[in-house]
């Protein structure tokens, strides 16, 4: 009797009254938040750096973002924090097996998939519009202004903060603007710079850049057929020039 009495004392300890709140499960999200975001904090400061003007930073961080595999290796990091974390979760409940997988479905498809969302924005979204940040002058636009389009071969989004804030070192470049997935369209003095001095970066030998648009500049070497002018591409004879 006495043992019975205990047990039904016990069940009224343990069972949550009526007036308690449910607490809901969401640290698979802010896990996968976390995990999404802890690989890419050097490339966040490179950003915060460059908008700060602290040269000495961004110096520090630059070398990474000169590795093209640098954000496949930042998102594979993620993923593997994520799956630390999920063994540490399952094993912490007993449930480090298949069916345990089956049981915690819902956390795990919560952690994953919050991991890569983060990923998903941080290049998609926020690294391009960082990357118009970062590009911003204080150059006045004038009567000698060129534009140029640039399409830089970056193997992702992520990468151009780091082409924006290598454009703007250059005398003479007004403004850089980022376009998905690879574009940059550069306003710059023609008195100050050319577009020699521009697809000269030592980052294009990173990234190739090719120019897709803009003014193109007169080569010293004339067409063969026409000495006088290029305007017809030698289809004259060379005889347009008088």
């Amino acid at each position: 009797m006495e043992e019975k009495e205990n047990n039904e004392e016990s069940q009224e300890n343990t069972t949550p009254g009526c007036c308690q709140p449910i607490k809901k499960s969401s640290s698979g999200f802010w896990s996968g938040l976390v995990y999404g975001l802890i690989p890419h904090t050097g490339c966040i400061a490179f950003i915060l750096f460059t908008i700060l003007g602290v040269t000495t930073a961004t110096a520090f961080f630059k070398p990474l973002l000169l590795s093209p595999f640098f954000f496949y290796i930042l998102i594979a990091l993620s993923l593997i924090f994520a799956s630390v974390s999920v063994i540490i979760y399952l094993k912490k409940h007993s449930l480090l097996s298949f069916d345990g997988i089956k049981t915690k479905w819902k956390y795990i498809s919560i952690l994953y998939g919050t991991t890569l969302g983060v990923n998903v924005l941080l290049f998609l979204f926020i690294f391009p519009l960082a990357a118009n940040m970062t590009s911003a002058t204080d150059a006045e636009i004038t009567d000698d202004s060129s534009e140029i389009t640039l399409s830089v071969d970056i193997p992702c989004p992520g990468h151009a903060p780091l082409i924006t804030g290598e454009l703007k070192t250059i005398d003479g470049v007004q403004s850089v603007k980022f376009r998905f997935p690879d574009y940059f369209d550069i306003n710059y003095d023609s008195k100050k710079t050319s577009q020699g001095e521009i697809t000269s970066l030592a980052v294009f030998n990173t990234y190739p850049a090719k120019i897709i648009s803009g003014f193109q500049e007169v080569q010293e070497t004339q067409p063969i057929g026409c000495s006088t002018c290029n305007s017809c591409s030698g289809a004259c004879g060379g005889t347009c020039g008088t």
